[in-house]
């Protein structure tokens, strides 16, 4: 009989890739889903890579509620906590707060509670963070991001926090259930459904000639597939127990997109703007643009993050970032989000 998993935030971009790697490893899914309802397109958008057969069902559970969890997770091996909200810069920030970190919370609790092996939470690299002020940076999994630096938004306050939670939680109440958190990078690749973008219309944006330009912006980029895997990795290998693993692979400069883009995809990219944004355009354009301004302290500075622990433990081999990029633009095209 194959093992259990279950993947909450069923519906979400991460949390669908997770799903179709653990199809097609064998092992039987379970998926959380705010409303039963929305099962049906998550299982369709699933079934363009892997017949899932009768090896997955969903389950009702919400972050902010109790209700459904002790069900979802009773009879499972193993959880991959994929779900938390995504946002920028919101009214509100314990609107992004309090689901991520209490949501994390519930999900341990009910999974040590049913004895569950182990549970992988998707952090980010936000918790991992140096300040955006400073130099030319390469981070690893020893950094904690410093909360009370003043640029932080309420996502990235939101993934350290929750984190922090969950490694709390486990010490003191983990008993034998084990935790591991992967901490991905920026996320792009194909997408399942136009309802799961994610991060990707970062690329859909570019590809669409809605950009005039680069700006002086980059990130290190993971592959939403490779993600999956390393997921699954540190879900099972005996030496990710209680150990922090990021994700992500090249770096690479919005410019350095916009031209992979162009030299790949021929005429189907001849929208993408080449030209690059000048620092003090996008000053003045952040006078009216929150989320830009949240931005303004990374112009020109490579932050970057090293997945050496993630291939040295777990034996990830992630795809390069330009074969992640124009996949991730082929995708936008092929599910019309992006208009040849």
């Amino acid at each position: 009989m194959s093992e259990t998993v279950l993947v909450t935030g069923g519906t979400g971009f991460v949390a669908g890739w997770c799903i179709v790697e653990l199809l097609r490893r064998g092992y039987t899914v379970r998926a959380t889903v705010r409303s039963l309802e929305k099962g049906d397109a998550v299982r369709v958008a699933v079934a363009t890579q892997v017949d899932p057969g009768d090896r997955l069902d969903f389950y009702a559970a919400d972050l902010m509620s109790d209700a459904g969890w002790e069900d979802a997770v009773a009879g499972c091996d193993y959880v991959l906590h994929v779900a938390s909200p995504l946002g920028g810069v919101v009214d509100d920030p314990q609107s992004l707060i309090g689901p991520a970190r209490e949501g994390a919370l519930r999900v341990l609790a009910a999974s040590v509670g049913a004895g569950v092996r182990r549970v992988v939470l998707t952090s980010s690299t936000a918790a991992c963070a140096p300040r955006l002020q400073g130099p030319d940076s390469l981070g690893d999994e020893t950094r904690w991001t410093d909360i009370d630096d003043p640029t932080l938004n309420a996502y990235r306050r939101s993934k350290v926090l929750a984190e922090k939670a969950a490694w709390d939680f486990m010490r003191a109440q983990g008993g034998e259930t084990e935790l591991t958190t992967v901490l991905p990078t920026a996320i792009f690749g194909p997408i399942l459904s136009k309802a799961t973008l994610g991060s990707v219309m970062v690329v859909g944006r570019i590809l669409s000639g809605r950009m005039p330009g680069a700006p002086r912006l980059g990130f290190t980029v993971v592959d939403a597939r490779d993600l999956a895997v390393a997921h699954v990795l540190a879900m099972t290998s005996p030496q990710a127990a209680g150990e922090r693993f990021i994700a992500g692979n090249d770096y690479m400069w919005m410019g350095d997109i916009a031209r992979e883009l162009r030299a790949r995809m021929g005429p189907r990219a001849g929208k993408v703007r080449m030209r690059t944004i000048p620092d003090f355009v996008m000053r003045i354009l952040a006078r009216f643009d929150s989320n830009m301004a949240s931005v303004l302290p990374s112009l020109g500075r490579r932050h970057a993050y090293s997945s050496a622990k993630a291939q040295a433990v777990l034996g990830w081999r992630p795809r390069p970032g330009a074969e992640t990029v124009v996949d991730c633009a082929e995708s936008l095209l092929a599910h019309g989000v992006i208009k040849p």
